[in-house]
Parts: structure tokens; C-alpha cells; sequence
């Protein structure tokens, strides 16, 4: 599966910081990139331990072309599962 290169930059660096509204107001969050096992293999996420919006975690999933997992929920972009993202 072909991945963006901002994904790509991401999953090198590790982490990424990205703006997130969160209870009506605009802070700097820094998301980590986490490898969630499934079955024999492994997918890649970008997780915060904080509670987000669901449709604030469906625009950071599709601005950043990675799945992203908070304490209240997951997203993946638009059109992709978990299997789109295994062993990166």
C-alpha cells in the first residue's frame, strides 16, 4: 500500500505534534507512533492518552494518512482499515 509523505515522515521521526481542538479550544498535542499487533503482524497508529472528539480523530486520520487511537475511540482515513497499514 502506497502511504503519503507526510505518513511516511511521520512513522521516521516517531511522534508528531499536531493542533487539536479539544473542549472548545486549540492546543498542541504531541501523538506518538504506536505498532498494535494483529494476528501474526503488526499495524502502525498514531496515539494520544486523551480524550478527542470523534470527528476531531476522523480529521487528524485523514489530514495525516494514519490511523489515529485516543482513550474514547480510533479512526482511520477515509476508505482504509487496519490491513492497509500492517508491517510499516
Amino acid at each position: 500500500m502506497e502511504i503519503s509523505e507526510t505518513a511516511r515522515n511521520v512513522l521516521a521521526q516517531g511522534s508528531i505534534k499536531i493542533r487539536v481542538r479539544r473542549s472548545g479550544m486549540l492546543q498542541q498535542m504531541t501523538f506518538t507512533v504506536k505498532k498494535v499487533p494483529l494476528g501474526k503482524d503488526y499495524f502502525v497508529e498514531l496515539f494520544l492518552d486523551r480524550v478527542i472528539d470523534i470527528s476531531e480523530l476522523q480529521r487528524l486520520a485523514n489530514e495525516t494518512g494514519l490511523p489515529v487511537e485516543t482513550q474514547n475511540g480510533k479512526a482511520f482515513p477515509a476508505g482504509k482499515g487496519a490491513k492497509d497499514f500492517l508491517n510499516l
